[in-house]
């Protein structure tokens, strides 16, 4: 049966469902479909590590509040954490590794460094 190799889309005869012309190919398009999860992985990552230093460098003594619009202007990304810890108020703080964020009234965030109580629960 004739098919059509997915990763140099030469046609080769083998079995009906082959997909691949030889061992090349099939690594090549499996290393290639394995390095875009790495790479978005990869930037994730970046993110992440941004986020816990631009934490850390304005948190030396533990506990710090800063206006938002702040971190926004350096690079700080909301929109990525490592964990959240909601306490019994009700109020959530976001973590990026052992740094945690909480926002406060007027546009304000307090930024605390993570405490034993708070450790995400490991299953």
């Amino acid at each position: 049966m004739k098919s059509i190799c997915l990763n140099c889309g030469e046609e080769f005869v083998g079995r009906s469902d082959k997909k691949f012309c030889c061992d090349q190919c099939r690594n090549t398009y499996n290393n290639q479909i394995k390095r875009e999860h790495e790479i978005l992985i990869t930037n994730i990552n970046k993110i992440l590590r941004k986020n816990r230093k631009i934490l850390k460098q304005f948190n030396p003594e533990g506990k710090t509040v800063i206006r938002k619009e702040y971190l926004l202007k350096l690079g700080f990304d909301f929109n990525y954490h490592t964990h959240s810890h909601t306490t019994s108020y009700q109020n959530t703080y976001y973590f990026c590794y052992e740094y945690g964020y909480m926002f406060i009234k007027d546009e304000k965030v307090l930024i605390i460094n993570q405490q034993k109580y708070m450790q995400p629960s490991t299953p």
